[in-house]
């Protein structure tokens, strides 16, 4: 299964985000506000990757300048993610966090694939897949109770 590799990476990236909640979270209440705790939590992640990629292929950020501007969106919308999941964890706890976390990932990757956005294939909408939707809005709805 050459899946295999990729998926238990990113299965491993799972536990890392549930481990982030609550440790970003101590750090908001450590600095008694959320923003602060958040733009830390980037800083380190930044100086992590960028000395990293200096060392792998520091090369690449030549191009930077030559990318779409919509590329560029990602560190915002992972900056709104350490932000809403620093604020919301320790109200709503890190099971519930991460439930409304994969909902909100498995509704924004539907509507993705379905529309091929970002040069992705087309996957269409099938009952199957809001199946899976539904059941993990169910899940979040569960961990309330």
């Amino acid at each position: 299964m050459t899946q295999l590799p990729a998926i238990l990476a990113i299965l491993l990236g799972g536990v890392a985000i549930a481990i982030q909640a609550p440790v970003n979270g101590a750090l908001g209440r450590s600095l008694g506000a959320v923003l602060p705790a958040a733009t830390v939590s980037f800083g380190v992640g930044f100086v992590l990757l960028f000395g990293l990629s200096l060392v792998g292929n520091g090369s690449a950020y030549g191009r930077l300048a030559s990318v779409p501007w919509w590329q560029w969106l990602g560190g915002a919308v992972g900056a709104y993610y350490v932000w809403s999941v620093v604020w919301g964890v320790s109200s709503i706890g890190v099971v519930t966090a991460m439930a409304a976390l994969i909902l909100g990932q498995m509704t924004g990757a539907l509507v993705l694939d379905a529309l091929g956005a970002f040069g992705l294939p087309v996957q269409p909408i099938s009952l199957t897949r809001v199946l899976a939707v539904a059941l993990v809005a169910g899940g979040v709805v569960m961990s309330r109770l």
